[in-house]
């Protein structure tokens, strides 16, 4: 089969609709990646876990920074500052300044937690897709729709980002669905285009709120951007591995 495109961005999410981390590979297991999605950040007020496509006051949540460090510990920066481990409770002080209410940095699972944590744990808002992939040639098709627009990875929060040449009028992932794809070692399966929410036109470092951003995908791609993928073989993806149909 002939090359689609190649790897240029993997992501991982440690913390749920905090900013996550670029990093040159990921492991790729049958349910989940590796470090990704671990822990949530809630109103320690009520428990409701951060929705910034809920309500304003979670909407500075995507300027904090979160990523694994070498023991695999969780350490998160509010813009400006220094990265901090979490849970810790002088980490969810600065964190609860610079929302402007009190929150806190809970884990969802036992597994998950440092051994030394005792403190409460926090629900996931949704079952977790194994990978989130999307295609330049998406971005390509957004940006051509919205030319003024910034159709940044960020906003879409992919685990893999797949550099391939545009296809006039098309987001091709979102046609694939059902398909294998081959990208180095790892086996996937297309199984959901990606719905978007409010999220996607939030500002986060580097460009601003951009309703316009949503409002294409709705009227030209039925609210999606973007493909859920199933594991068939877990492997380890790295920048510059190619991605071939199966």
């Amino acid at each position: 089969m002939s090359i689609l495109g190649t790897v240029t961005d993997l992501w991982r999410y440690p913390a749920s609709s905090l900013a996550g981390e670029r990093l040159d590979a990921l492991s790729v297991g049958r349910t989940t990646v590796d470090g990704d999605r671990l822990f949530g950040l809630v109103d320690a007020s009520d428990g409701e876990t951060a929705r910034p496509d809920r309500g304003p006051k979670w909407h500075k949540v995507p300027l904090i920074h979160a990523r694994l460090d070498a023991d695999n510990r969780l350490e998160v920066a509010v813009p400006g500052g220094n990265w901090l481990p979490a849970p810790d409770p002088e980490t969810d002080r600065v964190l609860s300044a610079f929302l402007g209410f009190e929150a806190s940095i809970r884990p969802y699972r036992r597994e998950d937690a440092p051994q030394d944590y005792s403190g409460p744990f926090t629900s996931e808002r949704y079952a977790r897709a194994p990978i989130h992939l999307l295609t330049a040639a998406s971005m390509a098709r957004l940006k051509a729709l919205h030319p003024q627009g910034v159709p940044d990875p960020r906003r879409f929060r992919p685990n893999i980002v797949v550099d391939m040449a545009a296809i006039v009028g098309s987001f091709p992932e979102t046609e694939w669905i059902g398909r294998k794809l081959a990208i180095g070692d790892l086996l996937l399966t297309i199984s959901d285009p990606c719905r978007r929410c409010g999220f996607t036109i939030i500002a986060q470092d580097g460009f601003d709120d951009d309703p316009g951003i949503l409002r294409n995908l709705v009227r030209y791609n039925a609210h999606n951007f973007g493909v859920y993928c199933t594991v068939d073989r877990a492997a380890r993806v790295a920048i510059g591995d190619t991605m071939r149909f199966v």
